[in-house]
């Protein structure tokens, strides 16, 4: 029985891992790649007006068709390559905590991709009309700061989990960038 319920809990991974289809996207012209769900299309000009409408809105976003999954990408004028992830993750930490409504920390903590180490923070927060679960990576890019934002609303959350957590696993600095 064991055995039966293995079997087809590999299947299953198998069936979800191959219905996970993506394309490859890039950063610019950076050569900094990822993949992203095949479904996910650049967002226009509208739609990120209204999902980021401050000054801090990314150069980049992609996302499903509603806008309420997206993956948000832009390179930053900040040099922290001097700074450590546990420094980076206590600025981050408190700026956050005081700037983004309602927020409810996941987690904080360092992450390895591709053989570099990023800044993971994961958490929700409110918006104006939903809760949004948010996991954002940060790392240094010679003297710029790489941020990635993979966020959804919690309506979609349960759909996209796996693209998304997939789709941050596949992030490729070129070596210029290292």
């Amino acid at each position: 029985m064991r055995r039966v319920l293995h079997s087809l809990t590999l299947l299953g991974l198998v069936f979800v891992a191959s219905s996970l289809s993506a394309r490859e996207l890039v950063v610019g012209d950076t050569g900094i790649t990822f993949q992203a769900p095949d479904e996910f299309k650049v967002l226009s000009s509208e739609v990120m007006a209204a999902k980021w409408p401050n000054r801090r809105a990314p150069r980049w976003a992609v996302g499903n068709r509603t806008g309420g999954t997206t993956i948000a990408y832009d390179l930053k004028p900040h040099d922290i390559s001097q700074a450590s992830a546990d420094q980076l993750i206590g600025v981050f930490s408190q700026l956050f905590s005081r700037v983004v409504p309602g927020i409810v920390w996941q987690q904080r903590r360092t992450l390895d991709i591709d053989g570099r180490q990023w800044v993971h923070l994961e958490f929700t927060s409110n918006a104006i009309d939903t809760d949004i679960h948010n996991s954002l990576l940060a790392t240094s890019y010679g003297d710029q700061m790489l941020v990635f934002n993979f966020n959804s609303t919690r309506e979609e959350i349960k759909q996209y989990r796996e693209a998304l957590e997939a789709s941050m696993m596949t992030i490729s600095l070129p070596p210029a960038g290292l």
